[in-house]
């Protein structure tokens, strides 16, 4: 098997192309959901075929000769690198010609770059099964890559919803997260009284702004909530027991007349 020349890779500059042919991967259209896999495999055998017989049948159209990929390109080890006698232009127009319908869009050439990957599938208009990367090595030779489409990475788990009456990017503590500080009594109803040593009561209702401090009535800045079991309380709303906090990094220091713990305040 063929090696390229150590000075002709010098100038491939892959590197960009090799990311652009992932994010088309990622963005190509939505294709129905395949059986769940082994979470380590990042491949399917569908595709390793489709990316096999493409490189055998490509070879045979652009009289390619097969060589060992260099390591410096990051492919998959199933990856298949050609060295065509051709130009870049030329082998462009003979690959897109001879794909057809399984040519998913056109070549895709970064900005300031030379070299071009082009997504491809194994039927018409099919899903991605494999992509191809090519790079002028010189005005008429060319090095061409197939390569198995990389598996989609399995999603983020879909961010926790807020619970009813709760403002995103607010900060908000726990009932239990004020022990030491103010003690907190649920009442039934979604009412709570929330108490403090030197100061009186505080009376609240989830849902709801007013509350009642002592025999008057305060303004809390935002409603109270719970997640069914927790009090989940603005941590502005504690300045109505006469409470302060200073920011410490990511945690605050809460002091409520003589007693001060420090919590992490929880931000939806």
């Amino acid at each position: 098997m063929r090696s390229l020349p150590h000075v002709a890779l010098l100038g491939l500059g892959l590197s960009g192309v090799l990311g652009l042919a992932a994010a088309q991967t990622q963005t190509a259209p939505a294709t129905p959901a395949a059986p769940a896999a082994a979470p380590k495999a990042t491949v399917s055998a569908a595709t390793a075929r489709i990316a096999s017989s493409l490189a055998i049948e490509l070879s045979g159209a652009a009289k390619g000769q097969i060589l060992s990929c260099p390591s410096s390109l990051k492919v998959s080890p199933a990856a298949v690198c050609l060295y065509v006698k051709n130009s870049s232009a030329s082998l462009r127009a003979l690959v897109r010609g001879k794909l057809g319908a399984r040519a998913l869009g056109d070549w895709k050439t970064p900005a300031g770059g030379q070299a071009s990957s082009l997504l491809v599938s194994g039927s018409a208009n099919g899903p991605v099964g494999a992509y191809l990367l090519l790079a002028p090595l010189s005005a008429t030779e060319t090095l061409l890559v197939v390569d198995e489409a990389q598996a989609k990475a399995p999603a983020a788990a879909p961010r926790p919803a807020a619970p009813a009456g709760v403002v995103r990017g607010e900060p908000y503590v726990l009932g239990s997260d004020l022990i030491g500080v103010v003690s907190v009594t649920p009442l039934g109803g979604g009412k709570y009284r929330l108490s403090r040593s030197g100061a009186d009561p505080l009376t609240i209702t989830v849902g709801q702004k007013p509350a009642q401090l002592g025999s008057g009535t305060v303004q809390l800045p935002l409603v109270p909530a719970t997640d069914g079991k927790n009090l989940i309380f603005p941590l502005a709303g504690l300045r109505a027991l006469g409470c302060t906090f200073t920011p410490a990094g990511s945690n605050v220091t809460v002091a409520c007349g003589s007693a001060s713990i420090g919590l992490r305040p929880i931000i939806f």
